[in-house]
């Protein structure tokens, strides 16, 4: 059983080396850009299941701003915190501002830059591109023959090669970024909602 697997594995590595090499010296850049980008983007995306408050009921969150008794540590944290020694509507927004800013700054900052390589990847491809038909108009100005045609070929596929990878790598991470920015927003939807809630109950003091 644990042949085959090595087996297919070693076959995989070898393909994945080989349109590595073909695709010039452009995939090298690609690879490392590709790297970051994935790192980036589950790091952030599994940032919201370590925090999971943003999934509870508005219902539940109503009672939990009453009566903390049952409440989980994080949104209870949160609901001490944004009523500790609050007098006024304002300070309650203050506390929260700065829950904000705790939470939602350092997911969003990594979000800003997760998009900037996701911009990158196509744009090091569409180089990539140029780089081949540059080498392909070269083969075509040299006329010896089968090297010609060698060389022609090998423009052809390091531009197809790089412009693929470039995409390939660039739209997954789309949708994960996508993912992410639901959370985020998800994130900041409760905590607005909770602090509505606790605007309410210090108004009501």
């Amino acid at each position: 059983m644990i042949n085959p697997i090595i087996a297919s594995l070693s076959g995989f590595a070898e393909e994945a080396t080989t349109i590595v090499t073909s695709g010039g010296w452009l995939m090298f850049p690609l690879v490392v850009v590709a790297l970051f980008i994935y790192w980036t983007a589950f790091e952030a995306y599994f940032y919201f299941s370590v925090h999971k408050f943003y999934k509870v009921g508005k219902g539940k969150m109503e009672q939990w701003v009453k009566d903390r008794s049952g409440c989980p540590n994080e949104i209870g944290n949160i609901i001490e915190y944004t009523q500790r020694d609050c007098t006024t509507s304002e300070d309650v927004r203050s506390r929260f501002e700065e829950v904000r800013n705790a939470y939602l700054y350092k997911v969003q900052r990594r979000r800003w830059f997760l998009m900037i390589l996701i911009s990158i990847a196509p744009l090091m491809g569409l180089l990539g591109t140029v780089t081949g038909m540059l080498s392909t108009f070269e083969g075509l100005s040299v006329s010896n023959g089968g090297n010609t045609v060698d060389m022609v070929a090998g423009g052809i596929s390091e531009a197809l090669i790089t412009t693929q990878t470039g995409l390939v790598i660039a739209i997954p991470a789309y949708v994960i970024a996508y993912m992410i920015l639901k959370r985020i927003n998800e994130m900041d939807a409760c905590l607005t909602h909770l602090e509505s809630i606790t605007v309410q109950v210090v108004e009501k003091k």
